[in-house]
């Protein structure tokens, strides 16, 4: 079986003012991710297009144990982040530059200074980050990515850059990791190998027609299909860039010659 996935459209202060092709942008506000509807097969993941204008929050997510033990019935949040466009001098921040105590990171979150403790990655189309639970991160101006992420929307905001949100502080600092980002949770779409993360919750792959060693998509149960580049068609119906499918078998496979595929996988964690 394999089935399209519905969107909805999530206005952010920070969104864009126009999606780029092929999503139409649906009213006037700033319309900053694009949500793919969980299916009862895969429940425990999201997935999600974000794009930015400006710079998201620092912030960070607790764990599945961190987030029963503060009382949320959903649970934590793992998540990696694909990018599919950058503006030139786009960057990310994963981490910090190196070890800080709690201490002299929640002073940096009050007075803002905790912009210069972070380590920032500029950032291409292809790159992908693995983003652990507990990872201080935050998304700059002009990146447009693929976001595959545990389906929790606990979220822990320790600078926001003065907007009138609400901040999680103290929250945020029971769970933040202080160390720095390990080199090897950052990885790229056409780098070598077929697998890109394989995290507690989910795993992470790709299929390419020019570069895989398989005719089709292998997968072990129910998975999200997520075009990166060009299409493919399975069973008669046809996916392309800014589409997410559910895919359970397939009877029949092909793909354009420049086709690369996401392949996402739920492991169960609760």
């Amino acid at each position: 079986m394999i089935r399209k996935l519905p969107t909805s459209y999530v206005s952010k202060v920070w969104g864009v003012e126009r999606l780029p092709a092929p999503f139409p942008h649906p009213d006037d506000e700033k319309i900053g991710e694009i949500w793919f509807e969980p299916p009862a097969e895969l429940d425990q993941l999201l997935v999600k297009y974000i794009f930015t204008s400006e710079a998201l929050s620092v912030q960070c997510h607790p764990d599945d144990a961190q987030a029963r033990s503060m009382g949320y019935e959903s649970g934590g949040k793992n998540e990696c982040w694909i990018i599919v466009d950058a503006e030139p001098n786009a960057r990310i921040a994963v981490g910090f530059k190196e070890e800080v105590s709690a201490a002299q990171l929640k002073s940096a979150a009050l007075d803002g200074s905790v912009m210069d403790l972070l380590a920032w990655h500029d950032v291409n189309a292809g790159d992908a980050f693995y983003i652990p639970a507990g990872t201080v991160h935050a998304i700059g101006g002009g990146v447009g990515l693929i976001e595959v992420q545990q389906n929790s929307d606990i979220t822990f905001r320790l600078f926001d850059y003065g907007r009138p949100r609400e901040l999680h502080l103290e929250k945020g600092l029971q769970v933040a990791c202080t160390s720095p980002f390990e080199k090897e949770l950052k990885s790229r779409v056409d780098g070598s190998g077929e697998l890109l993360f394989d995290s507690p919750s989910f795993r992470v792959r790709k299929w390419g027609a020019r570069s895989s060693s398989s005719q089709s998509p292998q997968t072990a149960g129910p998975a999200f299909l997520i075009p990166y580049a060009g299409g493919f068609e399975i069973d008669g119906e046809s996916f392309r860039v800014g589409d997410c499918a559910l895919c359970t078998d397939m009877k029949s496979f092909s793909a354009s010659a420049e086709a690369v595929i996401l392949i996402a996988e739920q492991i169960p964690t609760r």
